[in-house]
Formats: structure tokens, C-alpha cells, sequence
């Protein structure tokens, strides 16, 4: 081979060296071996909301023992660990991220390599055949003619791009010298974190924490039930659909359904869009569409143990859709129900009569004449939606901005606009009312739907267009033997 093919060869063969070398051996100098990076997008707050995880959690925040010697904790759930604000946890994502941008560099580099590799082993025959003229011409000059000359011509700007892709080498090594010295960085940054977590590994420090997480929770889901203390900052899980709407996944407890259903609009719909996973929803993706037989209502929709409940459009009846099956369980009417705007909330659209669950099963909210047009709430058989028992709250249901129930406890919302906050509480289990101060961010300034989630313990709230979530704060007192 000539010296030229000899130097270009070297180059290739030293940048394929350390371009192989870097990706292997980088991500197992940091400690990040089989690791998955994940941005902080939207969706990964909302999981870490809604199930307990390595960011989110139960807290016991006191113990003590009755005159029975039992323990007696109380709890506040959920509340955030320190975890996330922990500089060493910011300094490992940071860490990851950066691994990550080496990583993609790195990546482009060794792409563009092969690709010139390939382009130079294709033009080596071309090359070995000027080299091979030229010496010929050298060796005897008589033997040049203008044919050759032309000819010689021609392959030279042949190997002209050959330039571009050396100027382009020139810049990789630049490239590579850069990332050699963040390379350094991130040893310097994690012999920093290895230096201040000391002896504990921290994927066995996370296991621990994660098993405490899974027992703190599994102690609140024995909890009987609480008392709304604070409603958390919104979570926007996504900006989709008209300004009204509703969204929801499965209220019945247990159960491991992870779909999540959205209805766009208040009037005359009958399109339900049935996705996989929340995740799914957030990216609007993996979806089937159910078509209803009856147009819907309002927003006050509910997805009890695999079946949509709704308010059938112009009417006070009820109807149960199956939604695996594909087909209506069942219709009752909600004997004396205002329905068409005759009650609705105070901003309108039809919300006459508003279906949720909680941990003692499944309610509607409604009013009617004899009632004076204050909120009834009754509690029904999801089986056959008879009226098991009804109380009246009292509440002039025009005045309520929305309404969500929690324990047998119905919360009742001031207004559906910005400063908007749980003004009015109705506990069924003792008949008594009271007024409440608990605020709450309206970030979008129009809500037209907000049902609790017994499941998840939070609030799905559809607002001006935004699906958004919020956690509540419950106060319990735990009772357990030992």
C-alpha cells in the first residue's frame, strides 16, 4: 500500500479505537450499566404521583399506644420524601444526562466513521490507480499524453471529496478531545458522590426504600377512610379536547385495570376513547374507540368495575355500559332527578346530575324540586342502581362549582373559576355538614369536571381543555395490634 492509503488507514483505524473503546467502557466508569435514562417529562410525574415510588410515598409521621397498649400512628398521605431534593440525587441525574449527551455524541462519531471508512476502502482502487501513473509519468515523463493527462484529470477530481472528509476527521479529533475532557469531569464528579454516600451502595439504599414505600402504602390501603386536610399543586398530564370534557380510570378498588378513558364535551356525545396505560394517554397513543348506543349528559361520568355509568342525554336516566362487552347492562331512570340544565352546577353544561365513586362505592349527585334545588346525595347499587339510602345536604347545588366525594364525605368546590376552593363538606356516615377552607390551584381558570380516584387517591379534573391531576392530603388514625 502506498503511504498515502498508510496515513488515511492509521487515522481511520485509531478514531474506530477509541470511538469503540468509549462507548463500551464509559457508561461501566460511571456506574450506569444497564441503565435506562428517562427525561423528567410529564408522564413520569404523574406515575410518581400516583403510585408510591422512589420519589413519592406514605409518611408516618407520629406513633404512640393507648391505654390498650396498641399502636396508634397518624399519617398523612401522601407526602413527598426528601429524596428528590437531595443534592447527591440531583448531582446523579445530572450525571446520567451528561452520559447520556457523551453517549449520542459518541454514537454520531462512530456512525460517520463507518460511513467514510466505507467511502475511502471504495475509492482505494481509484487511488492505487493515480498513484500508479503518477509514478509511471514520473519514472518516464515522454510517456505523458494529453489523453493520459486528461484521464488523470478526471480521477484526481474523483478523489477530491476525499478533502471534505479529511477537514471532517480534523474536526471529530476535536470532537473526541472534548468529550475526553468531559469524560474527566463526570470521574471527578462521581468520585465526588461515591466520596459523601461512603459505604452504602445505593441501588441496595434504593431497594430499602423502595420496600419501605411498598409497606407505608399497603398500610394505607388497609386505612378505612379520612378527612380531607389539602388538596396538592396540579399535575397536567395533558392539553387535549374541547374546553369541557371528562377523563377517568377504573374507581373500583382492587383492581389492576390500568386503562384511562376521555370524553370530550357536554352535549349529545357518544365517542369514549379507551387507552392501554396513562402513559398511552399522555402520548394520545394505543387507543380504541367505543361508540355509545345513547348520547351522554354533562361530565359526571364514572368508570366503576369495567363499566362506564353516565347520565343519558335529555333525561334523568342512568345507563351502565360494558365496556369489554360492548353493550348496555343496564338503564334506570333517578326517579325525580333534574336533568337539561335544570340544576346544574354554576357552569352549566348540562351537569345535572353527577355519578362518582369512592372507597364505599358508587353515588350520584343531584337535586330536584321537592329538594329546592339543593344537592342530594345517594348512595346506589351497582348492580342494579336502585337508591340504597339518600341524604340532603342543604347545599344549593347553582352555588357549587363542582363536587367530588371521599369516604362518604361529599366536598363541595365554591365556584368553577380561578380562586376556587373545597368550600362545603357533607359526611353521609354522621348526617352532619361543614363549611371548609381548603384552596387549591385553578390553574386554567374553567374546571367542568373533578372526581376523586379512591384507588390512586387523587383528584382527575378536566380544565379548559387540560386533563389535570391532583393528590389529596388525608388524615387518618391507624389502630393495629402489637
Amino acid at each position: 500500500m502506498s503511504v498515502p492509503m498508510l496515513k488515511i488507514g492509521a487515522v481511520l483505524s485509531t478514531m474506530a479505537m477509541v470511538t469503540n473503546w468509549m462507548s463500551q467502557t464509559l457508561p461501566s466508569l460511571v456506574g450506569l450499566n444497564g441503565t435506562i435514562i428517562s427525561p423528567d417529562g410529564t408522564h413520569e410525574r404523574i406515575v410518581s404521583g400516583l403510585y408510591p415510588g422512589s420519589e413519592e410515598g406514605w409518611q408516618v409521621y407520629s406513633t404512640a399506644s393507648d391505654p390498650d397498649g396498641r399502636c396508634v400512628c397518624t399519617v398523612v398521605a401522601p407526602a413527598r420524601n426528601l429524596c428528590k431534593r437531595d443534592p447527591r440525587s440531583r448531582q446523579l441525574r445530572l450525571l446520567t444526562e451528561q452520559v447520556q449527551n457523551v453517549s449520542q455524541s459518541m454514537e454520531v462519531v462512530d456512525l460517520r466513521t463507518s460511513r467514510d471508512l466505507q467511502y475511502f476502502r471504495d475509492s482505494e482502487p481509484l487511488l492505487r490507480g493515480v498513484d500508479g501513473r503518477l509514478h509511471t509519468y514520473v519514472a518516464n515523463p515522454r510517456t505523458l499524453t494529453a489523453k493520459g493527462l486528461q484521464e488523470l484529470k478526471g480521477q484526481m477530481s474523483q478523489l477530491r471529496p476525499l478533502l471534505s472528509v479529511v477537514d471532517q476527521y480534523r474536526l471529530d479529533l476535536q470532537t473526541l478531545s472534548t468529550l475526553r475532557m468531559e469524560l474527566l469531569n463526570l470521574s471527578v464528579m462521581l468520585a465526588s458522590i461515591q466520596e459523601e454516600v461512603g459505604a452504602y451502595d445505593y441501588e441496595e439504599l434504593q431497594q430499602r426504600v423502595l420496600l419501605l414505600e411498598t409497606r407505608l402504602h399497603s398500610c394505607m390501603n388497609k386505612l378505612g377512610c379520612g378527612r380531607l386536610t389539602s388538596v396538592s399543586t396540579p399535575i397536567t398530564v395533558r392539553a387535549s379536547g374541547s374546553r369541557f370534557g371528562s377523563w377517568m380510570t377504573d374507581a373500583m378498588i382492587p383492581s389492576s385495570d390500568s386503562r384511562v378513558w376521555s370524553m370530550d364535551g357536554y352535549y349529545k356525545g357518544k365517542r369514549v376513547l379507551e387507552y392501554r396505560t396513562m402513559g398511552d394517554f399522555t402520548k394520545g397513543q394505543n387507543f380504541v374507540q367505543h361508540l355509545l348506543p345513547h348520547p351522554w349528559a354533562g361530565t359526571g361520568h364514572v368508570v366503576y368495575n369495567g363499566s362506564l355509568y353516565y347520565n343519558k342525554h335529555q333525561s334523568n336516566i342512568l345507563v351502565q355500559y360494558h365496556f369489554r362487552s360492548r353493550s348496555v347492562l343496564l338503564q334506570r331512570s333517578l326517579s325525580g332527578a333534574g336533568y337539561n340544565n335544570t340544576f346544574p352546577y354554576s357552569w352549566g353544561g348540562s351537569s345535572d346530575i353527577d355519578l362518582m365513586a369512592d372507597e364505599m362505592g358508587l353515588w350520584a349527585v343531584y337535586t330536584s324540586i321537592p329538594n329546592a334545588g339543593n344537592i342530594m346525595v345517594s348512595r346506589l347499587d351497582p348492580r342494579s342502581l336502585d337508591i340504597l339510602q339518600s341524604w340532603d345536604t342543604g347545599f344549593p347545588k347553582r352555588s357549587a362549582g363542582e363536587a367530588f366525594i371521599i369516604c362518604g364525605t361529599l366536598y363541595v368546590t365554591n365556584s368553577h373559576l380561578a380562586g376556587a376552593k373545597v368550600h362545603f363538606a357533607y359526611n353521609t356516615n354522621t348526617s352532619t355538614y361543614e363549611y371548609t377552607d381548603i384552596p387549591f390551584h385553578n390553574q386554567y381558570s374553567h374546571i367542568s369536571m373533578m372526581d376523586y380516584n379512591p384507588r390512586e387517591r387523587a383528584l382527575y379534573t378536566w380544565n379548559n381543555g387540560h386533563q389535570v391531576l391532583y393528590n389529596v392530603t388525608l388524615f387518618h388514625v391507624i389502630r393495629s395490634d402489637g
